[in-house]
C-alpha cells in the first residue's frame, strides 16, 4: 500500500500535509512523489521533489519518484532535456545509499488521462535517457539496478507491448486501476 504524496516536514504546523509518520501508521510502505498532477496543480518543483524524497527515505518508505515531459516539451524535441533536468534537480541530490532505495516512474504528462500512450519505443527511449543519466551520476551498477516504471495510460491492451521493452521494469497504473476488470487484466499480465 502506498500514499500519493508525502510532506517534506516530519511534523509541525503543515495543515493538509501527510507526514511519513502518518503514512507508516496507516500501514503503507510506498509513496508517490512528484506526480505530474502535483507538479501541475500544486506547484511541486524538482527541489520539493527532492525534499519529499528525502523525507520518505527518513521515514523508511520507498519513494516512487515521477519524472516526465509535457506535450509542448515533446513536440519541440525537449524530452531528453526535461528528463535530465528533473533527475538532476529532483534525484541527484540523494546519496548513493539513498538512491539505491528509490523507484523512478516515467510518466509522459501528455499521456496521462488523455487516452494517448507513448509508443513502446518512445517509452523505452525515455527510460534509456533516465537510466543513462543515472549511470553518469551514480555509476553503472546503480543505473542497471534502478527500477524505472512506465506510467502513461497503461491499459490491458497495451501493457504487453510496453513491458516487452527491456528498459521498462514495470508500470505505475493510474486510471485503469479504478476499473477492477481493467486492473486485473494488467496485473494478470
Amino acid at each position: 500500500m502506498g500514499a500519493q504524496n508525502i510532506a517534506w516536514a516530519k511534523d509541525g504546523a503543515f495543515t493538509g500535509e501527510i507526514s511519513g509518520t502518518m503514512i507508516n501508521a496507516a500501514g503503507a510502505t510506498y509513496t508517490i512523489i512528484g506526480h505530474s498532477e502535483r507538479r501541475q496543480y500544486f506547484g511541486e518543483t524538482d527541489e520539493t521533489v527532492l525534499k519529499r524524497t528525502q523525507a520518505a527515505l527518513d521515514a523508511g518508505l520507498t519513494p516512487i519518484v515521477c519524472v516526465g515531459e509535457r506535450l509542448e516539451d515533446r513536440e519541440c524535441g525537449g524530452t531528453e532535456a526535461v528528463l535530465i533536468g528533473q533527475c538532476q534537480k529532483g534525484i541527484a541530490g540523494l546519496t548513493e545509499q539513498q538512491f539505491a532505495k528509490i523507484i523512478i516512474a516515467y510518466e509522459p504528462v501528455w499521456a496521462i488521462g488523455t487516452g494517448k500512450t507513448a509508443t513502446p519505443e518512445m517509452a523505452a527511449d525515455a527510460h534509456r535517457t533516465i537510466r543513462g543519466h543515472i549511470r553518469e551520476k551514480f555509476g553503472k551498477e546503480a543505473g542497471d539496478a534502478v527500477r524505472i516504471l512506465y506510467g502513461g495510460s497503461v491499459k490491458p491492451d497495451n501493457v504487453k507491448t510496453l513491458m516487452a521493452q527491456p528498459e521498462i521494469d514495470g508500470s505505475l497504473v493510474g486510471g485503469a486501476s479504478l476499473d477492477p476488470a481493467s486492473f486485473a487484466g494488467i496485473v494478470n499480465f
